[in-house]
């Protein structure tokens, strides 16, 4: 699971000229600011499935209600594995309790800067691509909606995660020692 904070509800000033023959697609580089949201995002690498949920700010409590969202999406008592990175709002004392409260449910913190072991990483690039980058938002409610309706639409259609190496011979191999 991750978290992608402060997405910017922007609605551009003036209306973006379309494609024409000879002509790539224009938009005003000025645009208007009408809040920001942040997005926690789950993906179940078994299923390619993925809960999502919106949140005015980036908190602990946040972090919390999430991964009791993510409880109440599985059977109940099965083991959940949830794979972050080192946030400071996944360290808090809140998170103990829950973590406590919940024996089931364990965190594993991806090393720095390995965000590209966290397979939701990939899928959040996507949304970003698709929804958020050339996105014309005249509200935080609009966002709110079009990124709910991205996930339920690529839940229509899961496919789990198959991350494989290709070619052995593009490795990273240690150097001996001398």
């Amino acid at each position: 699971m991750d978290e992608k904070t402060a997405i910017q509800a922007l609605d551009r000033k003036d209306r973006m000229l379309p494609l024409s023959r000879g002509r790539t697609e224009i938009h005003s580089f000025e645009y208007k600011r009408n809040g920001t949201l942040s997005l926690f995002a789950a993906l179940n690498t078994a299923t390619g499935e993925v809960l999502g949920k919106t949140a005015p700010r980036h908190t602990s409590e946040q972090f919390v209600a999430f991964l009791t969202d993510i409880v109440a999406s599985q059977p109940a008592r099965q083991d959940i594995h949830v794979i972050c990175d080192n946030a400071s709002s996944h360290k808090t004392e809140r998170v103990a309790e829950f973590l406590a409260e919940h024996r089931h449910v364990r965190v594993h913190d991806t090393p720095t800067y390995s965000s590209w072991l966290n397979q939701v990483e990939n899928w959040l690039s996507r949304i970003q691509r698709d929804v958020i980058r050339r996105g014309i938002f005249t509200a935080v409610k609009v966002l709110d909606r079009k990124l709910m309706r991205y996930i339920r639409a690529h839940n229509k259609t899961p496919k789990p995660v198959k991350w494989k190496y290709d070619d052995p011979s593009r490795r990273i191999r240690p150097v001996p020692s001398q």
